[in-house]
């Protein structure tokens, strides 16, 4: 932690002399999450870990984009701010933290879709995401430093501009996304499905934010396609591919993000066993004969 919750409190003026309860919440990869009460009202606080710059958190463009998505109604309202810590006060969002099982339910990918139809076309974030350049980014950390990462993963860099080619031979209109979308970073409020945790945000493509989801939700081919049509208004073979593209492009990035945390991270979770698991997934997905078929399609 950079700063601890008891100094958060006392720094924010509004809450002195007033009735404060601290309660540490449970979860988070990244960070330490707290409900502090004041006055009876309940917010969400979040107190950023350890060398999180390491694996490219900017947390001044977290906060800009949290606040705009707040604004799409999607994000929680931001209600103070401590940026020499990077500290962030939210509304405390009365809702459901959503799993893989819950949002394997009928019904699922159009209230996702809804949800990010609404975020995308809010205000424009502050900086641009794009997980072919952060992988480059992670790889130079992870020489540096000496990283362990998984068998074959260096092998399989070969493939990765074949990816990047066909998804930028006919490229979408960037937009507002998350681009970390986990089932804890959605809660069901009841009416909707709310979107929490910016820290990766940035405009990009929007079939990465809808396939980074997918993958990370471990839905198969026909949700995938329930998605793409409820986002887009049709399943096209071209959408559909570029999804599925970036199925694996997400898991090819967020292998070193886990593999990082590993060393890094003094949060008690087997970061490496996520990575193996990641990067299993994603060197199916370079080494399946369908490959050449995604790419084929996502150029068109």
């Amino acid at each position: 932690m950079t700063v601890g919750i008891e100094e958060v409190v006392e720094a924010i003026g509004a809450w002195r002399g007033r009735q404060v309860t601290i309660e540490r919440l449970a979860g988070g990869l990244t960070n330490v999450n707290y409900a502090v009460t004041v006055d009876g009202e309940r917010t969400f606080v979040r107190v950023p870990g350890a060398d999180t710059s390491i694996l490219a958190v900017d947390r001044a463009n977290e906060a800009h984009n949290t606040r705009a998505a707040a604004q799409t109604g999607v994000g929680a309202r931001v209600l103070h701010a401590l940026p020499e810590h990077g500290v962030l006060v939210l509304e405390w969002i009365d809702g459901r933290t959503m799993s893989n099982e819950a949002l394997a339910a009928d019904g699922m990918p159009a209230r996702v879709a809804a949800s990010l139809q609404r975020l995308h076309a809010g205000r424009r974030f502050l900086h641009d995401f794009d997980m072919f350049r952060l992988t480059e980014r992670y790889l130079r950390v992870v020489e540096e430093r000496r990283i362990r990462i998984p068998a074959g993963y260096r092998a399989r860099m070969r493939l990765i501009p074949t990816l990047e080619a066909a998804l930028r031979a006919a490229p979408l209109a960037t937009v507002p996304c998350h681009n970390d979308l986990l089932a804890e970073n959605y809660l069901d409020d009841g009416t909707q499905l709310r979107i929490v945790d910016y820290e990766y945000s940035g405009n990009g493509d929007p079939t990465f934010e809808l396939g980074n989801t997918c993958q990370e939700l471990g839905w198969d081919a026909h949700r995938v396609e329930r998605l793409c049509a409820a986002y887009f208004g049709a399943a096209t073979p071209t959408l559909v591919a570029r999804m599925r593209l970036n199925m694996i492009m997400s898991d090819v990035g967020w292998t070193l993000w886990a593999a990082i945390q590993a060393r890094i991270s003094p949060i008690a979770f087997d970061f490496y066993g996520w990575a193996e698991e990641r990067w299993a997934r994603a060197a199916a997905g370079l080494d399946s004969d369908e490959l050449p078929r995604l790419l084929r399609a996502a150029a068109e």
